[in-house]
């Protein structure tokens, strides 16, 4: 890492950008949610999900929309953090969670690694699943 790409990463503030991502997964307007993607993700940002790959802004808002959907306006779950961010450099890490409405334990919850660009914009976005949702 260049001296001037550890002076950008180490002033971004993670928890604004674990705030933004959380609610990126929240948001029910479509072209708000758009311009938040537009806003974390570099244009050639890419997520890494369950052996799938969401590439450039338009196939993570097309896979961001559809999690929305599934799981958030269908009002089964809310999308939250653990609260447990790390930082390491230019790379964040944080647990994401599904919790359904008046519940506290989670539904599902996946370990999240950001590793973000010089800009603080997300590059390379990985979700390991750590508790999978139960068979429905």
């Amino acid at each position: 890492m260049t001296e001037m790409t550890a002076a950008k990463t180490s002033t971004i503030d993670p928890e604004r950008i674990v705030g933004r991502y959380v609610a990126v997964w929240s948001e029910p307007d479509p072209e708000s949610r758009r311009r938040a993607i537009a806003g974390l993700w570099a244009p050639g940002g890419v997520e890494f999900v369950e052996g799938v790959q969401f590439r450039g802004h338009e196939e993570l808002h097309a896979r961001i929309t559809e999690a929305h959907r599934q799981f958030v306006e269908s009002g089964e779950y809310a999308v939250t953090s653990a609260d447990d961010v790390t930082v390491h450099g230019d790379i964040v890490t944080l647990t994401v969670q599904l919790i359904p409405p008046g519940g506290d334990e989670a539904a599902w919850a996946a370990r999240v690694f950001l590793i973000l660009d010089e800009d603080g914009l997300i590059r390379q976005d990985y979700h390991l699943t750590v508790k999978p949702l139960a068979a429905q």
